[in-house]
């Protein structure tokens, strides 16, 4: 465990209660997709709780969010609501898209949560122009953009990068490193796989983090974000961690050792702060348990109100594709 700062005890149960959320509704919805109720793609966050937990913890409102296709975990640890959140896996018109994005375009706009991308490399143009926006209308407002390891050798985000520099947007590029480009290990697809040393290119200050440790990214990514709020500079933060499933729910992963899995396994940033509850005598072990089985009954609600709630109707289909659909005043997800 990192050492760091004390966290308060209310803040670390908070921290631990969407953690627990985020892997109970993840794999709730590999069951749904197993059961052929969700459809399309499905890239669930198990194994990287504590990066979206730990960064989205120092998000304000005016901040905004956008990331790649596995935007479930980040969805809930800004506070979406569950139930939309699962219906909206489901096709539904409770979703939090209306049943129109399903599991790789999340988006909301309470949270100015930019979406979810289901483009390699989609969401850096989206991520500066938001961080453009806040510092051209004056607001103190960070951009944060998250994107895989898998994303760096991308176009877009060399541009971006280059632009966010050279015009000192406050983004904050988040590269969740969970080791693998799809089936393809980094070490195979990068020549450099140190990613924080991307900074030298673009004249920015970088970071490499224990995505593992809820305490690390806590703690480092408030620094980070406290800094690029500050001075209005772009920040590119490597967070390594692991995703314990494969790329998507229909990949067996075949591709990585059973050792290796098990090694991050051992690893797991939910055990890391369970331990520490019970090594600060805030929860004991039982109380644990029983915390986590509450989290799985309510998951099993937000599955039930998505499984009942109606699908779409039919006059859903064109609606909202252009602006003047529903108009001014209407114009809301």
């Amino acid at each position: 465990m990192a050492k760091t700062k004390k966290i308060s005890d209310k803040k670390i149960l908070e921290f631990y209660r969407q953690m627990v959320l985020i892997r109970r509704f993840e794999e709730a919805t590999v069951k749904g997709y197993q059961q052929k109720k969700i459809a399309g793609f499905l890239h669930t966050y198990i194994g990287s709780e504590a990066v979206g937990v730990g960064a989205l913890a120092h998000k304000e409102a005016m901040d905004s969010v956008v990331t790649t296709y596995r935007c479930h975990g980040l969805g809930l640890a800004l506070g979406m609501d569950p139930k939309a959140c699962m219906a909206e896996l489901y096709g539904k018109i409770t979703g939090c898209v209306r049943g129109k994005g399903g599991s790789m375009h999340y988006f909301s706009k309470e949270h100015n949560y930019l979406g979810g991308h289901g483009i390699v490399g989609g969401q850096f143009g989206i991520g500066i122009g938001a961080a453009f926006r806040a510092k051209y209308i004056g607001e103190k407002a960070v951009s944060f953009i998250h994107f895989g390891d898998g994303a760096t050798p991308q176009g877009t985000f060399h541009e971006t990068m280059n632009l966010a520099s050279l015009w000192d947007l406050p983004a904050i590029f988040i590269c969740e490193d969970n080791q693998y480009a799809m089936g393809t290990n980094k070490e195979r697809i990068l020549s450099n796989p140190k990613i924080e040393d991307l900074k030298h290119g673009y004249n920015v200050k970088g970071y490499t983090l224990d995505g593992m440790s809820l305490f690390e990214t806590y703690h480092k990514f408030g620094e980070i974000v406290k800094e690029v709020r500050e001075t209005s500079r772009p920040a590119l933060v490597h967070v390594q961690t692991y995703r314990f499933k494969g790329h998507s729910v229909s990949d067996a992963a075949l591709y990585r050792d059973k050792s290796e899995v098990e090694e991050w396994q051992a690893r797991d940033p939910i055990l890391e702060v369970s331990q520490y509850l019970v090594d600060h005598k805030i929860m004991s072990e039982e109380e644990i348990n029983a915390f986590d089985k509450q989290i799985k009954n309510d998951v099993k609600d937000y599955v039930k109100f998505a499984q009942q709630s109606p699908e779409p109707p039919l006059e859903e289909l064109e609606k909202h594709t252009y602006f003047d659909d529903v108009g001014a005043q209407e114009w809301r997800l």
